[in-house]
């Protein structure tokens, strides 16, 4: 790692300030992609300006009829946040299901977003339920946020400050996830919506996160999972393997399915104690299905 300096300013201004001054400089949160890529000397950032400390920009709140997280709130107060779990229940079954739990308790929301990783989850959920990413200059749909691989709209020196996420009428998240490192082989979350429905997929686009409108149409004329057999993802929009793309249709089915397959048990496994509960858990989060309940069993979606 290369020497650099450190700033930790109180204030998104200061931090904006630090950002203009120092045109090499580089925000950081959770660190998780900018440290290793430091640690093995692919990144040489002369002033690394840290958003972790400035208070209030990881607040969770209703604003009106939407869902307000800010930038530094971590995966796991995303996961476990009692606000989220009431208005937007897969938002945080998806939060939970992200990396392990070093993972989740260093990671921010806003990070992700401004990473852009291809197999990342937030931008699946950011697309289909319509979210507004708040920066300390403007507002940016999630359909102008997202501009590619690793790529954003943000400026230099522009810092996302909170995410909006209008409240949908039901949405499920389901993925297939890497074994090793848990993200999104191929990620999927369905969102109705007061006027439409939303299919937004990650991991699997060639340029990123990425919209199913073909199965968005079937699915506002009919919202059950058997209007979406035969329908195939257009090839166009398929990265690395296009024998992926049934898999798309079915992981939508099911995360459509989830609503109605969820417990209404308040000791679901999440409560269970012990180890027996906690392997419980782990082979329900293998299908990693979350909407309008607590849990889904995935395997009665297949």
């Amino acid at each position: 790692m290369y020497e650099f300096k450190y700033h930790r300013p109180a204030t998104v201004r200061q931090a904006a300030n630090l950002l203009t001054k120092n045109e090499e400089a580089k925000l950081i949160a959770g660190g998780h992609t900018l440290v290793p890529v430091m640690k093995q000397r692919l990144a040489n950032p002369p002033h690394l300006v840290d958003l972790s400390h400035i208070e209030g920009l990881d607040a969770i709140e209703m604003k009106g009829r939407a869902l307000s997280i800010g930038a530094t709130a971590k995966h796991a107060d995303v996961a476990t946040s009692a606000t989220v779990g009431e208005a937007i229940p897969a938002l945080a079954e998806l939060a939970g299901l992200i990396g392990d739990p070093a993972v989740r308790h260093k990671g921010t929301i806003g990070g992700s977003l401004a990473n852009n990783d291809p197999t990342a989850d937030y931008p699946a959920a950011c697309l289909a339920l319509g979210a507004t990413i708040i920066t300390n200059k403007r507002r940016l749909k999630a359909e102008e946020f997202f501009q590619g691989l690793f790529s954003t709209s943000l400026e230099a020196d522009e810092i996302i400050t909170k995410v909006l996420f209008p409240l949908p009428k039901k949405a499920a998240y389901i993925k297939f996830r890497n074994q090793a490192s848990r993200y999104a082989l191929v990620g999927v979350f369905v969102a109705k919506r007061p006027s439409d429905v939303r299919v937004a997929v990650t991991g699997a686009g060639s340029g990123g996160v990425f919209r199913v409108t073909a199965f968005e149409e079937a699915l506002k004329k009919r919202f059950s999972p058997k209007v979406l057999e035969g329908l195939n993802v257009p090839a166009a929009c398929i990265g690395r393997c296009a024998a992926r793309t049934p898999d798309l249709a079915r992981l939508s089915r099911r995360a459509r399915a989830g609503h109605r397959h969820l417990s209404v048990a308040a000791d679901g496994p999440a409560a269970v104690p012990g180890r027996r509960g906690r392997r419980r858990q782990d082979r329900d989060r293998q299908g990693a299905v979350g909407g309008l309940g607590t849990q889904a069993d995935p395997a009665a979606m297949l």
